[in-house]
């Protein structure tokens, strides 16, 4: 292993008589574009299979419901009580494991939360009777369903082994059935099911015991638990320990995880937000591996493989688990361990793959624009014509654009009008929580120099220039300007828009107002108020704006409360002067004193001069904001896609 930079994270590992080739494990995320019947897919197939092909050590399969009358969180989940869909999941198992990965499937119960089987008409359970938010009516389980739902487990994890899968994850936490009957909270019961530790961990470690003696000693067993569920309302680290030292010995691995997913401000932390440290939930691992012989996972904004290598090298965990990470980049394993590292794509943690997975059922990830789309990617063919591409514009658009058309072997031309690459968005290099949107475009600079691209700065593109060159395909990547909004006083000295006070954050003054409350302004907010100033968001609407990425938005909330930053909603402003802005709200004209204001109200399309370049090559494709201002996902795919096509017949 001497070769090997990371040789903690590249040692195999054996949990139960089945050899992990390294220490890095798939974390489960659920796929819901599934068959009517919500059996897996060929589009789930190849999902599942390209983080196996990437190097994972074990792919987790999640989602999967082992009593659909009973249990499911959502109908769309698998469901592990039915054999019609052996061959599906047979064929699942073995797109992972033919590339070397253990299979695994997340065994998940909800218990209380069981809404989608109430949604079908069935009577729900839990540790206690109870009344849902959605007016649900929960009763205690009884001794009956106890060991109906026992024999649920046991059946689901047998029937995931004949399908070929080499692992069980029992799902202990987050707020699901088992860690509901753990929680001194929530399970209030007075028989053999509720009241000291051991009666609370009942149920569960006779779950344990029912699949070993289904699946077999040597048949691995994952476990995951919130070592804490970070809210008022939950159990703190020092149960968590508790529940640990009673799965020690019985399990395989005990994954470490935290939060709860019916509480709001925990979800930032169970999939930690970008606000939160890298790396932020490893401490409950840490703390519970004192404890106990078993070997121990951790979970939660884990990107960067020498920090991976860190947490197992000291003994913080034996294993990492990651999910939006190989996301963004399913290859990292496969990158770590072969010395191209600073090839990495690092998670941003802005949360838009899981609101789209629960807004659209699809994933998305703002980096990769395959994420969700593996089938049809799988076998991409190089163009059977090569052409000189001209990308017009070094964005985070034109370089992927400029990068796709490269690795698919056409000559290619990036042209920027400025010194650097990344546009607009390099205004944000100096922002804390954006450190992985700087790397990823510092990544994407140095990925366009080894495939060979031609990158001309500080020239300007007109029809003149374009025309020199004589390209086939002409890419505008243009980008946009900021609107500066028509208010009396906007040209003040102590006015600046948005992307001149993420440069400048010095020439900004101890109080400020942003107008806008965008992803732009709020973002900025939290900035500038981590700088120490005194922030207030004047906006239009009534309310801040999340852009459509409701998960990233809690997180702001989140962070505009614990950082004091103060809103004034269904607000116009009317005027700037040297005290202030003077804005009409709801309740007449005041004045909102600041030393600074900071317009963040929107982009203007620079698309007359992408236009201009459209009669210059034979093809001519815009893509990105000077199209129309978008997000950093609908830029990197349509370039992505664009410049795929480029040259087949």
């Amino acid at each position: 292993m001497s070769d090997i930079k990371y040789p903690n994270l590249f040692t195999p590992i054996k949990l139960g008589d089945t050899i992990f080739r390294n220490r890095i494990i798939a974390s489960p995320t659920g796929f819901h574009d599934l068959t009517p019947e919500y059996f897996p897919t060929r589009e789930a197939y190849a999902y599942y299979e390209r983080k196996a092909m990437g190097g994972a050590a074990a792919v987790t399969v999640g989602d999967c419901a082992v009593d659909t009358k009973r249990g499911m969180f959502n109908i769309d989940h698998i469901p592990l009580d039915t054999e019609k869909h052996l061959a599906s999941m047979s064929n699942l198992s073995d797109a992972i494991s033919r590339h070397g990965a253990v299979a695994s499937i997340e065994l998940q119960h909800a218990g209380m939360y069981a809404r989608g089987s109430a949604q079908l008409g069935n009577q729900i359970y839990g540790p206690c009777d109870w009344v849902d938010p959605q007016g649900n009516r929960v009763l205690a389980m009884t001794e009956e369903i106890i060991e109906e739902t026992i024999e649920a487990f046991a059946n689901a994890a047998a029937w995931a082994k004949r399908c070929g899968f080499g692992m069980v994850t029992i799902h202990g936490g987050h707020g699901w059935l088992l860690s509901q009957f753990m929680s001194p909270l929530i399970n209030k019961r007075k028989d053999r099911w509720g009241g000291s530790i051991e009666n609370r961990m009942r149920l569960t470690l006779a779950v344990v015991e029912r699949i070993r003696k289904k699946c077999g000693r040597g048949f691995p067993i994952e476990i995951r638990i919130s070592g804490d569920e970070c809210n008022p309302d939950g159990y703190t680290i020092e149960e968590g320990i508790e529940i640990a030292k009673c799965l020690d010995g019985k399990v395989d691995l005990i994954h470490v995880s935290a939060g709860n997913h019916e509480v709001r401000d925990a979800f930032v932390i169970t999939h930690p937000s970008m606000f939160l440290e890298d790396g932020c939930n490893v401490k409950y691992a840490a703390m519970i591996k004192k404890h106990i012989k078993t070997p121990v996972a951790t979970v939660g904004a884990l990107s960067d493989p020498e920090h991976m290598e860190e947490i197992i090298a000291s003994g913080q965990a034996d294993i990492v688990e990651v999910a939006r990470g190989l996301l963004a980049d399913p290859d990292l394993p496969n990158k770590a361990r072969t010395g191209r590292e600073d090839e990495i794509i690092k998670c941003m943690r802005c949360l838009s793959c899981f609101t789209s997975l629960m807004a659209r059922k699809q994933f998305l990830c703002v980096f990769n624009p395959v994420i969700g789309r593996e089938l049809e990617n799988k076998f991409d063919a190089q163009p059977a014509q090569k052409k000189t591409v001209l990308v017009a514009g070094g964005g985070i658009g034109g370089m992927q654009a400029a990068l796709t058309a490269a690795e698919r072997g056409h000559k290619v031309i990036l042209i920027e009008k400025t010194g650097r690459l990344g546009g607009v968005l390099k205004c944000e290099e100096k922002v804390p929580f954006k450190k992985n949107l700087r790397d990823y475009l510092t990544r994407q600079e140095r990925m366009l120099k080894k495939t060979g691209v031609d990158v001309r700065l500080n020239t300007q593109v007109t029809p003149e220039v374009v025309k020199s060159i004589g390209p086939d395909v002409v890419i505008a990547a243009l980008g946009s300007r900021p609107i500066v909004p028509n208010i009396k006083g906007i040209d003040r000295e102590n006015v600046y828009g948005a992307e001149e006070a993420y440069i400048n954050p010095e020439l900004v003054g101890k109080s400020v107002i942003i107008l806008g409350g965008g992803l732009v302004g709020t973002e900025l907010a939290i900035f500038l108020a981590g700088l120490g100033r005194r922030v207030t968001i004047m906006e239009m609407e009534a309310e801040l704006n999340n852009g459509g990425n409701f998960l990233h938005g809690i997180a702001i909330d989140i962070q505009i409360r614990e950082l004091g930053i103060k809103t004034a909603l269904s607000t116009k402003a009317v005027e700037i002067n040297e005290k202030g802005v003077l804005g009409q709200g709801p309740e007449g004209e005041r004045l909102y004193e600041a030393d600074t204001v900071i317009y963040a109200v929107g982009q203007e399309p620079l698309s007359e001069e992408a236009i201009a370049l459209s009669g210059c090559a034979q093809e001519f494709h815009m893509i990105g904001d000077c199209l129309k201002p978008a997000n950093i996902h609908k830029a990197t795919s349509d370039a992505f896609y664009i410049a795929g096509g480029i040259g087949r017949k």
